[in-house]
């Protein structure tokens, strides 16, 4: 009796239609029950396993369409150009002008990275500095590792700043310009102003500029508020009509 013959265009078909699909699926389509049956008929074709659900789905590299980042995704699985997980986060926060904090990653990658991290920083492939009570998660190299962890603290004392590897001027003259501008504005305009960088900063934004402005942190959230909920006074009006002292009569001498 001949044995079963496997044709791996079975497979390419298969996934061509489906984009992705898991081991088990794959196993239906080419009619096999053996997993390395499966691998052996994938390995021609060029195939890549998602760095997202446990590697668990797989799809070819001519289907992959890689972002800017090298990421891809359908379905909400997702792929990388480098390969697993492991080698996505090395390779992401080698290539960081800052280094990453874990939210910060885990928010680029989609999905969890507390022990790919741990797992890096264990294999001596990654190191970590706290910064501010945070793990700041940067390359092992000497020299790139001192680079990332600078550029991030100057971020820090400059949040307004989004690429601080792009400045022209020091962080130094950078803060007391803005600082300055910022003692131009009246009330609202400050509050505003601090609301409107806080937006873009994201999560974390209404402390990081009310350190930086020594403001109090519910002033910028409120200047936040204002501007998502289009509350802001206009003409010259720095509070809200009735706000201030109540006006007193003026009393005429006798």
């Amino acid at each position: 009796m001949r044995p079963n013959t496997f044709d791996a265009k079975t497979l390419r078909q298969c996934l061509l239609r489906h984009k992705i699909a898991t081991l088990p699926e794959l196993k239906r389509a080419l009619g096999t029950e053996v997993d390395l049956t499966v691998f052996r008929k994938l390995k021609p074709l060029g195939y890549l396993s998602s760095y997202t659900h446990r590697g668990g789905y797989y799809t070819l590299s001519e289907i992959a369409r890689f972002d800017d980042k090298g990421l891809w995704s359908h379905e909400a699985v997702w792929f990388s150009r480098y390969g697993t997980l492991l080698a996505t986060v090395e390779t992401f926060v080698n290539r960081s002008p800052e280094g990453f904090f874990a939210s910060d990653l885990a928010d680029a990658l989609h999905v969890e990275v507390h022990d790919a991290l741990r797992q890096l920083v264990e294999q001596s492939r990654l190191q970590r500095t706290e910064v501010s009570g945070l793990y700041l998660y940067t390359a092992i190299d000497r020299f790139t590792h001192r680079q990332q962890f600078l550029t991030r603290r100057t971020a820090q004392s400059v949040p307004v700043v989004a690429d601080v590897s792009a400045l022209q001027i020091s962080p130094e003259e950078l803060k007391a310009a803005i600082l300055l501008f910022y003692s131009l504005l009246d009330e609202q305009q400050r509050r505003l102003y601090a609301g409107l960088e806080s937006i873009k900063l994201g999560r974390g934004g209404d402390a990081l500029l009310a350190d930086f402005l020594a403001l109090d942190a519910h002033t910028v959230a409120r200047g936040r508020q204002q501007l998502l909920d289009h509350d802001v006074a206009s003409g010259g009006r720095t509070r809200r009509q009735g706000g201030g002292r109540i006006a007193t009569e003026k009393k005429r001498p006798k």
